[in-house]
């Protein structure tokens, strides 16, 4: 069945003249990664391809040239295939969800999270660390030929998602993908330090800001850390510079499950979720979200302690 999922993908790609390309709204490295790839895959080709996502890209992730999106569906352009890139549900396609729906044409879903629905016509949909883990095979079976600055792409979004092949979904697969996506010319060396090391000094102090709160629970298990709109006003820094962040916690001995709340506005939490072994996709879905297993994500509303019990209740009964 997925051998013919991919037969079916690689027709349309081939047949299509136009292509919209749609990642998830707030977009990470992965989203990023396939999106462009594909469709500097696609445009290779000789044919139109636009990536669209309803966030730009921000600053810190602006690590290649040609990293721009459309934010809005381009004036007068008629697809003839729409595209879905690492975005496990449809609503989080943003203000492109609509337009997703409604399409006449064909459709196809990308992606790597647990929690997907298969919401396109066509589907290639598998677990494991990363979409760019899986964007190379949609370009071998479609004939799409593989670039460096293609292969800059997929190992910016293949090193995001596994934490740096640090997460324990890393498998010889992974490492073969990134093997080849080495040969072709990607830059680990770059990426991996634009990713994971280089930051500003008001994202510095944001982070101790951030880390002088960390909030213990469950017999230390459970840790959380908690960025206010307070936090961003008093080091001029915004919801991109937090990235990374809610890996910290797993690093002290004895955390489990380490949950990167960040306050929305009043009365709205946009939280993040990572383990070592526990399920946080189950915790994460019991408020409508979801991801991965080790890492998941959901929006909770109310006021703060309300939210830090609730989803301490959830993650105790994962324990």
């Amino acid at each position: 069945m997925a051998d013919n999922q991919l037969v079916r993908i690689a027709e349309q790609l081939n047949r299509s003249r136009c292509a919209g390309i749609i990642c998830h709204v707030r977009p990470d490295g992965d989203a990023l990664g396939s999106g462009l790839a594909l469709a500097t895959a696609l445009k290779n080709a000789g044919k139109q391809a636009y990536m669209m996502c309803e966030d730009a890209v921000p600053e810190r992730l602006k690590i290649f040239p040609g990293m721009e999106v459309a934010t809005q569906l381009p004036a007068e352009v008629k697809f003839d295939l729409l595209i879905s890139v690492d975005c496990a549900d449809i609503t989080r396609l943003g203000i492109f969800a609509g337009a997703f729906k409604r399409f006449g044409g064909p459709t196809i879903n990308i992606d790597h999270h647990i929690s997907n629905d298969k919401y396109a016509k066509y589907n290639y949909v598998f677990t494991c660390p990363a979409t760019c883990e899986l964007i190379p095979e949609v370009l071998e079976a479609s004939r799409l030929a593989m670039t460096r600055g293609i292969a800059d792409f997929l190992a910016m979004g293949l090193l995001t998602d596994s934490g740096n092949f640090a997460h324990s979904d890393v498998t010889a697969k992974t490492f073969s993908v990134a093997a080849a996506l080495r040969g072709a010319g990607a830059d680990f060396a770059r990426i991996g330090y634009e990713m994971f090391s280089r930051q500003t000094k008001n994202r510095a102090l944001l982070y101790v800001r951030v880390l002088n709160s960390m909030r213990f629970c469950l017999g230390d298990k459970l840790v959380f850390l908690t960025v206010t709109q307070r936090d961003f006003e008093a080091t001029d820094t915004e919801k991109s510079q937090t990235e990374g962040f809610v890996d910290y916690p797993l690093t002290i001995d004895g955390v489990e499950v380490s949950i990167a709340l960040m306050e929305v506005k009043k009365g709205q939490y946009k939280a993040s979720l990572r383990s070592k072994r526990v399920n946080v996709n189950a915790v994460a879905s019991e408020f409508g979200g979801g991801g991965h297993v080790l890492a998941s994500g959901c929006m909770l509303f109310g006021e703060y302690e309300e939210v830090i019990e609730r989803l301490t209740f959830a993650v105790g009964k994962q324990l």
